[in-house]
């Protein structure tokens, strides 16, 4: 008779299925972005002329085998003002993601902690904030900090890109001060800058590592767009923007290399980059929501 039934009603779920062996293998965009940013931080080793030097004679000339990404308009090494452009990109693109990202924490949690008009105080000013184009503020922002150089351009960035993390820790905040935790620890007298380091930052750490990748991404952009409009560094300074920004010359003269080599460049960046924060979303844990 055992063998004409069946037992019916709830089963247990199959087990697993057993990890392949061997070590994960990192995605195709994280080596293309690690070997962008090796080559531009050690272009000092392979590179032995300035890549600002403008050799008149040869304008404009085609890939080959001394210039290996041809010449610009001036004269211009292409290859060397690859690497070394791209370092500063690179670096007004981390500054300004770490300003934004301590400035939206420091504001997002305070104003999850503050009491009800700091509280309305601080949102009216993050939405005043938004309310204002970005790439206004930023040149705003670096007339105020005077001189047009990468680490004024970064933090002009940084403090136009804090809105989006102050309103995600904000929400965090509002939920983790309800913790046990949370508040014995404030009933001990731990001050906002402790309670921050040691109980609240580490719970929305996922969500602010991914909007700092993102601010990362919208910074290096902004710095294309900006020195595109001729708004962004002064001419001496070599970034990936300023070789777009002499797109229009190059395109009337034929010379394609100076333009889609470096916008190349700044794509494949800009794609890994995003690709980076996808995974970093993705990898979080289901209490890391950043909506």
């Amino acid at each position: 008779m055992s063998g004409r039934f069946e037992r019916v009603g709830l089963r247990p779920p199959p087990p697993p299925p057993p990890a392949a062996p061997g070590r994960r293998r990192l995605p195709l965009s994280a080596l293309l972005l690690a070997a962008i940013a090796l080559g531009c931080l050690g272009c000092g080793l392979f590179l032995s002329g300035d890549p600002a030097y403008m050799d008149l004679e040869h304008c404009h000339a085609p890939p080959g085998g001394r210039f290996w990404f041809g010449t610009d308009a001036m004269g211009r090494d292409v290859f060397a003002m690859i690497w070394a452009g791209g370092r500063v990109s690179l670096f007004i693109g981390a500054v300004s993601a770490a300003a934004s990202a301590a400035l939206g924490i420091v504001v997002g949690a305070a104003a999850g902690c503050a009491p009800g008009w700091l509280d309305r105080l601080l949102a009216r000013l993050t939405e005043i904030v938004l309310s204002v184009p970005s790439l206004l503020l930023v040149a705003l922002l670096q007339a105020a900090l005077g001189g047009a150089g990468p680490l004024s351009l970064a933090l002009a960035l940084g403090a136009a890109g804090w809105p989006a993390t102050a309103k995600v820790v904000r929400t965090e905040v509002r939920q983790l001060r309800q913790r046990g935790y949370v508040q014995a620890a404030r009933a001990m007298g731990g001050g906002f800058f402790y309670l921050l380091r040691r109980h609240l930052a580490p719970n929305f750490l996922p969500s602010i590592l991914f909007m700092a990748v993102m601010n990362m991404r919208n910074a290096i952009a902004a710095e294309s767009t900006l020195s595109f409009m001729g708004l962004g560094l002064p001419p001496e300074t070599v970034t990936w923007g300023a070789m777009l920004s002499l797109s229009e010359k190059s395109m009337l003269s034929g010379a394609w290399w100076a333009v889609l080599i470096p916008g190349g460049f700044l794509a494949a960046t800009l794609l890994c980059v995003t690709e980076l924060g996808g995974r970093l979303r993705g990898s979080a844990g289901p209490g890391d929501s950043l909506l």
